[in-house]
């Protein structure tokens, strides 16, 4: 078990490390001047090198990333360009309503998931399993963008029933929930289908039926529970894919969580916050895949001594 965590504990700091270096080296290598689009179009030459030597700019390529590395390693992501505050501190501001937004979409996405695929497992080529199939396909091709601002013409401003921005209350998170959950809840239904119809198949499951043990026994003491790991990676993958900013969601119902901060973030060509953005990002994904990893020594000790 100790091994086996610290190998993924190490996994988990290159990721970490291959995180920061991409970064820096995509915010250096796109067009653009972060310097000029602090200031106003009428600024000097000079006051466009005073931005640059004040911004680092001026400096080799290799000093700024020695300069870079070391602020990461005392944990100083530096302030922000644009409101020249701690770009950590914006970030904390806003990760709480990101992570409210994600858990409340996860959890619709879930409760209404896996009940599907087992139904759809369980009830295979009947008409529940095709409506199951129908109803996953059209959530994974409706593009969010697009079910966000139909929800927010019928919903918010045909019908009235909730509003279409805002924060703080129980009916400004229903729209945009739902609106991340759709997307997830159908695909995590097909992988529990598929994963349900895998397992069902297998040898011991013949031997608990051919032994007379109940159905419902057999559901979810043998089946389910060996079908649930593949699931349980998607839901982690795709938690952190969320918290790491569900940018369009946010920003259609102007959410103020990080996908929000991020829009403006690369609007602005700010450098320390999109850099410390995406170091969260991948803190947060590296953490959330750790947690996974011990579930999966709890659900099932081969996969420890497997690996």
């Amino acid at each position: 078990m100790g091994k086996f965590l610290l190998r993924r504990f190490v996994q988990a700091l290159i990721v970490l490390g291959g995180a920061s270096v991409i970064a820096f080296i995509i915010l250096r290598v796109v067009p653009g001047d972060p310097a000029r689009m602090m200031l106003p179009e009428n600024a000097t030459k000079e006051e466009l090198n005073q931005m640059r030597e004040a911004m680092g700019l001026n400096l080799p390529i290799w000093s700024q990333y020695m300069v870079y590395l070391k602020q990461l390693l005392v944990l100083d992501f530096g302030d922000s360009l644009n409101r020249g505050v701690p770009s950590m501190g914006l970030i904390l501001e806003s990760l709480p309503a990101t992570a409210i937004l994600v858990f409340w979409a996860m959890v619709i996405a879930i409760c209404l998931a896996i009940p599907l695929g087992i139904l759809a497992a369980v009830k295979k080529n009947s008409i529940s399993d095709y409506a199951v199939s129908i109803l996953a396909m059209l959530g994974q091709s409706v593009p969010s963008y697009w079910l966000g601002m139909m929800l927010i013409l019928l919903v918010a401003v045909k019908w009235q029933l909730l509003p279409t921005t805002g924060y703080g209350s129980w009916n400004n998170i229903i729209l945009p929930a739902f609106t991340l959950a759709v997307y997830q809840l159908a695909l995590i239904a097909r992988l529990m289908r598929s994963s349900m119809l895998d397992v069902l198949h297998n040898d011991y499951v013949r031997t608990a039926r051919a032994k007379g043990l109940p159905e419902y026994i057999i559901l979810f003491k043998h089946v389910f529970k060996n079908a649930l790991i593949p699931t349980l990676t998607m839901i982690a993958l795709q938690t952190g894919q969320l918290l790491g900013g569900a940018i369009i969601t946010e920003y259609i119902f102007s959410w103020p969580g990080i996908g929000f901060l991020t829009v403006q973030s690369i609007q602005f060509r700010d450098y320390p916050m999109i850099q410390s953005l995406v170091i969260v990002s991948a803190i947060t994904f590296v953490v959330i895949n750790f947690i996974v990893d011990v579930l999966y020594a709890v659900i099932d000790r081969r996969i420890v001594v497997d690996s």
